[in-house]
């Protein structure tokens, strides 16, 4: 749940609305004032123990997540979790620091919710999901945002969009990066 640094080829797939990687990688984030609203789902050829593994590494998540710069567990307790995160957000020609204090609640192996509870961002809030498939695992994230600053109309959907895809890729990445490893 890291910020990510935003490239220009990512435009074209923020048009797009889907990506490499993952069978069924997709991502969408929606504007309703000053709150976006991120679904995103993928296919993925991996284990729900690994994707568990890859979405509950929160001292591990600035290793594959682009622009999260520290992220890590401050106390847990049975199924909650506090998260400390920094990083920044970039786009174009603006760059905004992130800083986020989340409660984690987990269900292993079905579903890991965030709910940021202080930082520079008004409201933060997400969910994955997990759910096996056969053989396969489908993974979905839904999330919600409200910045603490301004974005500008055009260019903020587009940038939060960005973002969510690009995190969500990395995500999924890591997924199979290490299911392959287990294999």
């Amino acid at each position: 749940m890291g910020w990510l640094k935003l490239v220009p080829m990512a435009l074209i797939a923020a048009q797009a609305g889907t990506l490499r990687g993952a069978e069924d990688l997709a991502t969408d984030v929606q504007r309703t004032g000053t709150v976006f609203s991120a679904r995103a789902r993928a296919t993925v050829d991996a284990p729900a123990a690994v994707a568990w593994k890859v979405l509950t590494d929160y001292d591990g998540l600035p290793r594959f997540i682009p622009g999260l710069t520290e992220s890590r567990v401050l106390a847990r307790d049975a199924n909650r979790v506090l998260v400390e995160q920094k990083g920044e957000a970039r786009f174009l020609i603006f760059s905004y620091p992130i800083e986020v204090r989340f409660e984690v609640r987990e269900s292993p192996f079905e579903w890991v919710t965030s709910r940021g509870i202080a930082g520079n961002l008004r409201r933060m809030s997400g969910r994955y999901d997990l759910q096996t498939v056969g053989s396969r695992l489908q993974l979905r994230y839904t999330g919600e945002f409200e910045p603490d600053f301004d974005l500008p109309p055009l260019i903020g959907a587009l940038a939060l969009r960005t973002m969510v895809e690009e995190q969500f890729t990395a995500m999924v990445d890591e997924i199979e990066r290490r299911a392959a490893q287990a294999r």
